[in-house]
């Protein structure tokens, strides 16, 4: 699936004013996980009020006990405190990784600005080993840029 064509799509859910925020990012974590072979996992955290930690807002996929991440712990937790994109080909090369599941074997997380704060992230997980690209961190940055307007 070329990811510039999904554009349209993530913008025409994250339209629909009669859903709230969180159903229309889990409507485009859906769309994400089934257009893109290698999204096997995809998801939303948020920082969790004044704590430091995240909350897991929505995802599609497997189920995950990991809905608390505090920060600096597992990839996600490292991008809540770098607000740099992590892209990790190989996710047991990595010491500081949270498993999710025994099949993933690759993660890609992109941190999400709202005025200029870093406010939460996508996070994507891949049964595929070193599947992202850079077109991958550029698509998943427009799909945070316009997350953050609805929020």
């Amino acid at each position: 699936m070329e990811l510039e064509s999904l554009k349209p799509k993530v913008l025409e859910l994250l339209a629909n004013n009669e859903k709230s925020a969180t159903e229309r990012m889990h409507d485009v974590c859906g769309l994400l996980k089934e257009s893109v072979d290698y999204y096997d996992w995809v998801g939303f955290y948020f920082k969790n009020g004044d704590k430091e930690e995240l909350k897991l807002r929505t995802y599609v996929g497997a189920h995950t006990d990991h809905e608390i991440i505090p920060f600096g712990k597992g990839i996600c937790g490292q991008v809540a405190l770098s607000n740099q994109n992590f892209v990790v080909p190989d996710v047991q090369a990595q010491d500081n990784y949270i498993a999710c599941s025994i099949n993933v074997k690759s993660e890609i997380v992109i941190p999400l600005f709202k005025d200029g704060e870093n406010i939460g992230q996508i996070d994507i997980d891949s049964d595929t080993p070193d599947p992202f690209s850079s077109e991958d961190e550029r698509f998943l940055e427009f799909v945070n840029q316009e997350v953050a307007k609805i929020l």
